[in-house]
């Protein structure tokens, strides 16, 4: 038995109520793209339930246990892969549900990389740190609301579904996790790389008027004023559709 790696972000699910909450909501009809599959406790769960599993594992020592945790199905393919870098657009079918236990160490880039790039997703549901959690849910004028916050609700409605303790996994992480179900709202807007963009130059110093995180100060407060908002307007006062309305201003 191969033994988790810390490198990886490697915390193996145990507790099959755990993988039952995560898998909830596929059906028969559905292809399911499942990304960290580590030994695959989810998978086989994922695999009573879909019509196919896409398991993506970057790990080559764990492939072997994940072949045999799942070899009474014939409805999984297994990727060896770097879920980052990983082309999803060859995969046939595509899949239009995510199922997972996210690697910790890249879950938030992945995540947002799903959102923007792998449009076939619908639903994704999927296990990551409870500060990562919050972070995605997080309101206007809260201690957590940021760049990350609008970059992900302005793709999807966002939901933290269970709080999950560390002893299901193995190893325990230090923190506590959550499962979040993201519903993408419609097609990823052809800006979204120039709305990215403004949205990391408006948080980049929160204590900053939004105006002076801005490279074209009179259009940004122009636009601003045309939103409703005054000019001592920080970042965080804004709600993401907002931003995506500012974008297309400037």
């Amino acid at each position: 038995m191969s033994f988790p790696k810390k490198r990886l972000g490697q915390h193996f699910l145990k507790d099959p109520n755990i993988a039952r909450i995560v898998a909830e909501g596929v059906g028969e009809g559905d292809v399911v793209l499942e990304i960290g599959a580590g030994r695959g406790a989810l998978t086989a769960v994922l695999a009573e339930r879909a019509r196919l599993v896409h398991a993506v594992e970057l790990d080559a020592e764990i492939i072997p246990e994940l072949e045999e945790a799942v070899r009474g199905f014939a409805n999984v393919r297994i990727h060896q892969a770097d879920a980052l870098t990983f082309d999803y657009g060859r995969l046939d079918p595509p899949p239009v549900r995510l199922a997972a236990n996210l690697p910790y160490n890249i879950a938030s880039p992945l995540v947002l990389r799903l959102l923007e790039e792998v449009g076939c997703l619908r639903i994704l549901r999927f296990m990551v740190q409870l500060e990562v959690a919050r972070r995605m849910a997080a309101a206007p004028r809260s201690k957590d609301y940021g760049s990350y916050a609008v970059l992900v609700q302005l793709l999807a409605r966002v939901r933290v579904v269970h709080r999950v303790s560390p002893r299901v996994f193995e190893p325990p992480p230090r923190v506590w996790s959550a499962v979040v179900e993201l519903e993408r709202r419609g097609p990823v807007p052809e800006d979204c790389g120039r709305i990215r963009e403004l949205v990391l130059a408006a948080f980049s110093s929160r204590r900053k008027r939004l105006v002076n995180n801005l490279p074209d100060r009179e259009a940004a407060g122009q636009a601003l004023r045309d939103l409703g908002f005054g000019p001592d307007v920080r970042a965080e006062e804004l709600e993401p559709e907002q931003f995506a309305r500012l974008a297309g201003a400037l």
